[in-house]
């Protein structure tokens, strides 16, 4: 934490008040937030933004690895190198999101991150794992390796669960094997999400029932919306305990239907996330995603036969992917990259600008670009 208190000037603070021009961080809480002229403690260190946009930090709810580094890997380094790159893209939290991979490799990496958590040095905080399969559907398995997927069983995923490190699941809901799993996960408070899935719009309904409460990268790897079949997607656009997560890289959503997305569950309805992979921030070349050979060419990575392999995706970057989708501007954009996660997730000092909050910020420059960032009232990220 900061030894003295830290006062951000000359900025356009996102608040559920309005927006207001400073704000002041003490002990890594906001203390104040106004506009005008602020007072405070000679002590204060003061940051002068430059006109930016002050937001609640972007939180990735779906993220697999960045700069060669993947949550697979099981090692503290491989959290550290993503943390401290996604810190310079915005991002103050985030959701190690495993594979579908054998057990033992699975637990490695739980295990690993239970020993991680919480803010990294000069980088985001690790807020625990999205457990991406493998209770999952193989015939939309997307990329991940169908070879381990399988339906859940309780002496597998309790032993997951008891390390209390898994803060979402996705799950494929089809199958009457997989329900207990979604009871106990909802029992936990761990957001169960509906991905890889065949679901019919009737088997959400039920899902929703047992507990689940958010849609995975919503109208990919699940079944899509026909005028008399829902789907799956026709589900998580209509139904209101449904979040929807969302690439907004415009690669795995058009940006048409990123706009269809968010005006029909509003800003408060819509979850931003990469789904990056180890190729993130590496350029092109060859990569691995649960053991599969992965290609970055342009701005995509896909397997060998085409199939989209996550994304090379940054928050920043998303974020004015959205803003060009949506024309929306960006205090409207703060919810669906911050607030709409840290609720997902529980978290009631985050997502969100106001007093006695965590001072977890992103700020941007007026073109939308990553101007510094902002973990537990620390600045770790800085440009130039």
């Amino acid at each position: 934490m900061t030894s003295s208190p830290l006062l951000i000037t000359n900025g356009r603070v996102a608040t559920p008040d309005g927006e207001m021009s400073w704000l002041l961080i003490d002990n890594g809480r906001i203390a104040a937030v106004g506009v005008g002229q602020p007072t405070t403690a000679e002590s204060a260190l003061r940051l002068d933004v430059g006109g930016g946009w002050v937001l609640p930090g972007f939180i990735d709810m779906h993220v697999h690895g960045s700069v060669g580094a993947d949550t697979m890997d099981a090692t503290p380094e491989a959290l550290r190198r993503m943390a401290q790159f996604f810190a310079t893209h915005g991002v103050t939290g985030f959701l190690a999101t495993t594979v579908t991979a054998p057990d033992a490799a699975i637990q490695r990496a739980l295990e690993n991150v239970a020993a991680c958590l919480g803010p990294q040095p000069d980088g985001a905080a690790v807020l625990g794992v999205h457990l991406e399969g493998p209770y999952i559907n193989v015939k939309a398995k997307g990329a991940q390796a169908g070879e381990y997927v399988r339906l859940a069983h309780p002496d597998e995923y309790r032993r997951y669960l008891d390390l209390n490190v898994i803060r979402e699941v996705t799950v494929a809901p089809e199958f009457p094997e997989n329900h207990a799993f979604i009871r106990d996960c909802a029992a936990r408070g761990i957001v169960v999400s509906i991905g890889h899935t065949q679901a019919t719009y009737e088997d959400v309904l039920k899902a929703v029932d047992l507990g689940a409460r958010q849609a995975t990268h919503t109208f990919n790897a699940m079944t899509g919306v026909h005028h008399r079949l829902p789907g799956v997607a026709g589900a998580a656009l209509t139904l209101d305990a449904i979040k929807a997560e969302a690439i907004t890289d415009m690669i795995h959503v058009h940006a048409a239907i990123l706009n269809l997305i968010v005006r029909a569950k509003g800003p408060h309805g819509v979850i931003a996330i990469t789904d990056a992979m180890r190729g993130a921030g590496m350029g092109e070349g060859q990569f691995d995603l649960g053991g599969q050979a992965v290609f970055v060419r342009g701005e995509r990575a896909t397997l060998a036969d085409g199939t989209l392999a996550g994304s090379i995706l940054t928050m920043d970057a998303g974020f004015r992917n959205l803003a060009a989708a949506t024309g929306l501007p960006p205090a409207a954009l703060a919810p669906i990259f911050s607030g709409n996660a840290a609720a997902q997730l529980g978290l009631s000092r985050k997502g969100h600008i106001a007093p006695h909050m965590d001072a977890d910020l992103t700020i941007l420059d007026a073109a939308l670009h990553v101007w510094g960032t902002v973990v537990n009232g620390q600045v770790v990220y800085r440009r130039g």
